[in-house]
């Protein structure tokens, strides 16, 4: 062991501390150029982005905000209460807006049509193709049994009384009070006063008017909007608590085969495998 003097002690803690501070600078150095290449690629990338931006089109869903949970009022309707909130609370924004009809009857009347219609063209093409052959289809589940019909004839007039029970069934969702949800778009002259509206919250109480940016038309998935904020809270809390248990429950026969993944344990735990593994 080598001892050293008290004049030695202090050039070498001199000399740490001197080294020390140079690594400290250095640190610093690296830091403020990280940061500073950081502003400049940053400063690239947003100007790239206002530039996109700028030259993009105009679409409908760039003003446009979706509300949800939208009180009841005794004394007006969804739509006149919807007006009137927004025209007090964004008068120098708010343009117009169309509440969300209860419409999945008609979704669904709507979705059974176009695919009886692709099936009438299926069989209009192979009726093309052979004149004389006679397409016959049995109207029971999917095709096995009941009775049998001409299928052009069966799908023209399947699709017919579909049309009619569509006419219909559009018809009272215009009419019936009861088919108008809680939920409506609201549409603004602007892109600011939409983005303000879609990112504050519009009362002190956070559970009605609920705002969001609006979807576009295709990414809308119309059913949902039926459902009360309320159970979607509940639907939400429910998925989270499978989530939980499933993962955990998932974890123990993991474990369970992670115990027992080499052979040694395995000939252990399951003896009659012995002479299998010996081999």
């Amino acid at each position: 062991m080598i001892k050293l003097t008290s004049f030695q002690f202090r050039i070498l803690v001199k000399v740490q501390k001197d080294r020390f501070w140079v690594h400290i600078g250095m640190a610093y150095v690296f830091t403020f150029w990280t940061f500073y290449v950081l502003y400049h690629e940053y400063k690239v990338i947003t100007t790239m982005r206002l530039h996109f931006l700028a030259n993009q089109n105009r679409r409908p869903d760039q003003f446009t905000v979706l509300v949800r949970n939208i009180p009841a009022d005794p004394d007006e309707t969804v739509g006149e209460h919807v007006e009137h909130f927004f025209a007090v609370n964004h008068r120098e924004h708010y343009l117009s807006h169309q509440v969300v009809y209860n419409a999945n009857t008609l979704a669904s009347l709507v979705e059974k049509k176009k695919g009886l219609q692709n099936w009438l063209v299926y069989y209009e093409n192979q009726h093309a193709k052979n004149p004389e052959k006679e397409l016959i289809i049995k109207t029971g589940l999917w095709g096995l049994w009941g009775e049998k019909v001409d299928a052009l004839q069966h799908y023209k007039t399947t699709i017919e009384e579909l049309c009619k029970q569509e006419d219909e069934e559009r018809q009272k969702v215009i009419s019936d009070p009861k088919a108008i949800m809680p939920a409506a778009f609201v549409s603004f002259n602007s892109q600011w006063g939409a983005a303000v509206c879609a990112q504050t919250q519009q009362t002190s109480n956070p559970t009605v008017w609920l705002t969001e940016w609006a979807p576009e038309p295709r990414d809308v998935y119309w059913p949902n909007l039926a459902i009360p904020f309320v159970e979607l809270s509940v639907r939400r809390l429910i998925m989270a608590v499978a989530l939980f248990f499933l993962t955990f429950f998932f974890m123990v026969p993991i474990a369970l085969v992670q115990s027992v993944a080499n052979l040694d344990d395995i000939e252990r735990v399951l003896p009659f495998l012995k002479p299998i593994i010996e081999r």
